[in-house]
């Protein structure tokens, strides 16, 4: 957990569960203590419209995660993206709300093929606290695109955590997946919604309905795929050359993370560093680690958007190699660039919960 050392995310980060999971895994998870926000229940249960509409969402923020947990007896289900009654696609979540009006959006006036997209950005999304009460708020107002997110982040000066030793401001990812899959990825273009491909439709007998056995396509190729790729074992077999792609690209962003924040930790306790240089190291690196975050977070491995994921991963590698190079400027020190350089220094010790 070097890369999250300081920061809640290194006592405990499990591989990801499915919706069914989602309120027990919460409820369970050692980042979670005496000081935690209720919002970090925000997409965990289907009792939260009920309970936006009551208490509101600062109030709801508001409330510490212990208070909330008893008003919590249901993990996700059909009220998170549905309209009770009428059972119509919506928007449940009000931070998403107030993320499309931040863009001038309305989402009642979207169709409902769009719909089925945006009902799953109820959840799947970058996001931030903010303020005393640690409202929940999508970091959108420049647009949905990494650089606008960064910028966004960048103007308003927010950090997630700083890193220890290395004095970096540091932003955490969440789970990324609308922005990424509505950043022009092949599928979006062409018109395919999350639910197609997640929930493909079914038939039983005359009646036709999206299964709700959410899960990855995969596991359910000839439903998910088939209706429009002919040859699902060549799909199969082009999602997993796609996914180690980029598990082999975020790898090489990982080891210059690593040498980047390496390198930063050490001249940070040199006398003669230059403290200008060394501020754009950190800045640098702060970029890049987001960058890195914002695809490991997103839950497809890249295959929601291929080109966008590997782009993302070039420049975050890029940025975290500049950052190393201006280190080594700042301290006058080449051998800052070399590699591995993290294994010579003391690792910083995981936070206590």
């Amino acid at each position: 957990m070097i890369l999250f050392s300081g920061y809640a995310f290194a006592k405990e980060y499990n591989d990801d569960r499915g919706h069914g999971n989602a309120l027990t895994d919460v409820n369970t998870i050692k980042r979670v203590n005496d000081t935690t926000h209720a919002t970090c229940y925000s997409c965990k249960s289907s009792n939260n419209p009920t309970l936006w509409d009551e208490y509101g969402l600062e109030g709801y923020d508001g409330m510490l995660f212990s208070e909330m947990t008893p008003h919590l007896t249901e993990t996700i289900g059909c009220a998170n993206c549905h309209e009770t009654g009428t059972m119509r696609l919506i928007v449940t979540n009000p931070s998403l709300e107030v993320a499309f009006e931040a863009q001038g959006l309305d989402w009642t006036t979207f169709d409902r093929q769009t719909m089925r997209t945006v009902v799953c950005a109820n959840c799947h999304v970058e996001y931030y606290m903010v303020g005393e009460d640690k409202v929940l708020t999508f970091p959108w107002e420049n647009g949905t695109r990494i650089e606008q997110i960064i910028g966004y982040y960048d103007e308003i000066g927010f950090s997630d955590w700083t890193y220890p030793d290395a004095g970096i401001a540091m932003l955490k990812a969440q789970h990324p997946e609308y922005e990424t899959f509505t950043a022009g990825s092949t599928h979006y273009e062409a018109g395919v919604a999350c639910a197609d491909c997640h929930m493909p439709y079914t038939r039983d007998g005359a009646m036709k309905y999206s299964d709700h056995n959410i899960r990855s396509p995969l596991l359910n190729t000839e439903a998910a795929c088939g209706q429009c790729h002919t040859d699902v074992d060549y799909v199969i077999g082009r999602v997993g050359d796609i996914q180690d792609h980029v598990f082999t690209a975020k790898q090489a962003t990982e080891d210059a993370l690593v040498d980047s924040l390496a390198a930063i930790e050490l001249a940070a306790t040199g006398s003669t560093t230059d403290s200008a240089l060394l501020g754009e190291a950190r800045n640098l690196h702060r970029q890049a680690q987001f960058m890195w975050d914002f695809v490991s977070a997103e839950n497809s491995m890249g295959f929601h958007n291929p080109e966008y994921t590997l782009s993302i991963l070039a420049n975050a590698t890029n940025l975290a190699r500049q950052a190393q190079m201006k280190v080594s400027q700042a301290a006058g020190d080449p051998s800052l660039l070399a590699t591995d350089v993290y294994y010579s220094i003391d690792p910083v010790p995981t936070p206590e919960p």
